[in-house]
């Protein structure tokens, strides 16, 4: 059970919530933004003296029932509710260190998809396995330090000038919030894992907008479905974004594709044809 954490996750999720979003009045006197503690309390049918214990991290493990009691009262989301749980220490948790070898038949799909841009990240965004037309789109991660083929690392120390984005992406800002959530996620999965907490805590002491970020206590992303990346060869390219998981080893599968015909399709061809030398146009 992690006391601290349960408390900060706990206390983020209540502030965020309206009176009027569970049915209270919001009355004239409001101090404090969120729900009260008490109010908080009363749904989910506890004591307000252990509640406030649990967001003081003082409590005992609370049972899965008041968990579900606390989930619903704070209209938590299933990856919410997983969370809670897992930061209670009532979900199994992988005391040891996140897989970061790549299955063979994984390396070997990665090569026979055509016209599709495809990577294996880590539990903590490490690029692991990628195909030419990937190097291509993005750079040679051949040719880095496997520290430096961290996308978290990139997304937030990559550049110092503010308007620099990976890869020239579209969606950088959301890139970056799901990046914290999803550490915060392998955080609490991996809890022993140095080099988990290990990159937290490198991004916490170094990136403010990371740190910020990770007060928040968000666990839950919006899919992204569609990324344009800006190519200094070939301009603007449109792809479709697929993100399996890939659950024995704790890894995504990430695909980038166009619909056949399409001016992104022929880009993305292009690109297969320039091969991992289109990379250096980023340099």
């Amino acid at each position: 059970m992690n006391k601290q954490e349960l408390g900060a996750f706990l206390r983020s999720r209540r502030e965020r919530l309206r009176p009027e979003d569970v049915g209270l009045p919001s009355g004239p006197r409001r101090r404090t933004p969120g729900l009260r503690r008490e109010e908080a309390a009363v749904l989910a049918h506890i004591s307000t003296e252990y509640y406030v214990r649990l967001e003081q991290g003082r409590a005992p493990r609370p049972s899965s029932e008041v968990l579900a009691g606390i989930a619903g009262a704070l209209r938590l989301s299933d990856a919410e509710s997983d969370h809670l749980h897992v930061l209670a220490g009532t979900a199994p948790t992988r005391n040891r260190l996140h897989r970061r070898d790549v299955r063979p038949s994984i390396l070997a799909l990665l090569e026979r998809l055509p016209q599709t841009a495809g990577l294996v990240v880590s539990a903590t965004f490490e690029v692991l396995a990628w195909n030419g037309l990937a190097a291509a789109l993005m750079e040679d991660f051949a040719e880095l330090a496997p520290e430096d083929r961290n996308l978290a690392r990139r997304a937030f120390l990559g550049s110092t000038e503010p308007d620099r984005v990976p890869y020239g992406i579209s969606d950088a800002t959301e890139f970056r919030q799901h990046v914290v959530m999803r550490l915060r996620a392998t955080l609490a999965r991996y809890p022993t894992d140095p080099e988990v907490s290990g990159i937290v805590d490198e991004l916490r002491d170094a990136s403010a907008d990371f740190a910020r970020l990770w007060e928040s206590h968000d666990v839950q992303a919006a899919p992204v479905l569609t990324k344009t990346f800006r190519h200094p060869a070939v301009g603007d390219i449109t792809v479709d974004c697929d993100s399996l998981t890939l659950t024995d080893r704790d890894q995504h599968l990430v695909l980038y594709s166009a619909p056949q015909g399409s001016s992104d399709a022929e880009a993305l061809a292009l690109l297969n044809v320039l091969g991992a030398d289109a990379g250096e146009y980023r340099r």
